[in-house]
């Protein structure tokens, strides 16, 4: 863990491939190199992660993801440290992370690299005016044709021969300091759950909540490849070995860095080489032993990052002065003329209304007892809104526990 730490604070070029598929460690392996690395050096990162959802910094949980859903699935929810959408990982998935100076980023820079990458397997990958990859369907555009992605006044791109729209392949997010620039991205090549993942990214909740924030940008997408008898694994290394060349081209690195070539050795340590102004190697579990990593992989693990990171939203039943869209049908069950209005920052219950009664009076009585056992509570505390809800003393206990299965729904609990 020493040597490699040594390494990764001195070294002006370094190339690391994890072997732990587990996204809180890896995410917080990025971490760590964005603040320890040199401020003048460039770093390449690639990892793979089992299933999970990752919604960016300031993104709703219960507004990107079906969380009923992937606590069915058994398919891990996570918050990365950058900004940008949610975004889908799997082990037909490789994630790629490019630290570099601040003065040096530009957005469309490392796309265009791992761009090549991938064209050596699929020559219809292009970069987008939104920085993301995609795959053309149809002709494909030579790259003198493609969107000019440093173009801040270019409408959005619309194929002209009547063809599909392109398939997104990889997305982009960001995290940019002072002095470093991280630019870090997903690249979709034999995901065997590609039909599930657009239900992974609906929620129920969607059309019920209003939220600050950033929300995402839904697209349609692909897989690079596309023979199901050839094993993600495959895929993965050959993929990572070819964005390690093109980074090694990109940057000059001329002698043998790259750390594919110790992909059969399965120690436990870290495998590191290291050369003139450059470092390299194979990394995993053993890394969560350094402080400030072990540190990182706990905090994204707790509810207080995952949940209480969420920016102040509402959540209403119903039509009201923040949120005046028309709402879908309510469960059949659902009490005529009930409303139901939340609002939440950081995941605490701020102020309610939650009313059964059409009479005015009535309604604002039970709005009182029900605000009474819900504000200043966490929603992530609340296991079950019924037990909650029952608190509150209201005569109608069947109407109660109608309300609260359709809470229990929405916000993924039960």
């Amino acid at each position: 863990m020493q040597a490699w730490r040594t390494l990764a604070e001195a070294s002006k070029y370094q190339i690391y491939v994890s072997r732990s598929l587990d996204p809180f460690l890896n995410l917080s392996i990025e971490h760590f190199l964005l603040q320890k690395s040199p401020t003048h050096s460039t770093v390449l990162f690639l990892y793979v992660n089992r299933p999970c959802v990752v919604i960016g910094r300031n993104q709703n949980p219960w507004l990107e993801v079906n969380l009923p859903l992937l606590q069915q699935d058994r398919v891990q929810l996570v918050r990365r440290r950058s900004g940008g959408g949610t975004v889908f990982h799997d082990e037909g998935n490789v994630n790629y992370s490019v630290i570099c100076p601040s003065a040096d980023f530009t957005r469309d820079k490392h796309a265009k690299m791992v761009t090549a990458a991938i064209r050596g397997r699929n020559l219809r990958a292009r970069v987008n005016e939104r920085h993301d990859i995609v795959l053309d369907q149809g002709p494909m555009l030579e790259e003198k044709d493609w969107p000019d992605p440093t173009d801040m006044h270019q409408t959005k791109f619309q194929r002209e021969d009547g063809k599909s729209p392109s398939l997104k392949i990889s997305g982009s997010a960001y995290k940019i300091t002072r002095q470093r620039a991280l630019h870090h991205g997903t690249c979709l090549l034999a995901s065997a759950n590609l039909r599930r993942i657009s239900d992974y990214l609906r929620s129920p909740a969607r059309q019920f909540i209003k939220a600050r924030g950033v929300e995402s940008v839904r697209s349609p997408i692909g897989n690079v490849h596309h023979e199901p008898e050839i094993s993600s694994m495959s895929y993965n290394m050959g993929f990572q070995a070819q964005v390690i060349e093109t980074f090694m081209d990109m940057y000059g690195i001329s002698e043998r860095a790259n750390p594919i070539v110790l992909e059969g050795d399965l120690r436990e340590e870290s495998i590191l080489s290291s050369g003139n102004e450059w470092a390299s190697g194979l990394v995993g579990q053993e890394l969560e032993g350094i402080t400030e990593i072990q540190d990182g992989v706990e905090e994204m693990r707790s509810s207080k990052w995952l949940f209480g990171q969420t920016p102040q939203f509402i959540l209403s039943s119903h039509p009201v002065e923040e949120d005046d869209r028309e709402r879908p049908p309510l469960p059949v069950d659902f009490p005529a003329s009930a409303r139901v209005y939340l609002k939440v920052r950081s995941s605490t219950i701020t102020s309610t209304e939650i009313s059964m009664s059409s009479d005015p009076e009535v309604a604002r009585a039970e709005a009182e007892k029900f605000d009474k056992v819900l504000k200043g509570k966490d929603i992530q505390d609340i296991s079950d809104f019924e037990a909650t809800l029952g608190s509150a003393g209201h005569e109608s206990l069947s109407d109660v526990s109608r309300i609260a299965g359709w809470f229990n729904i929405i916000l993924g609990k039960g």
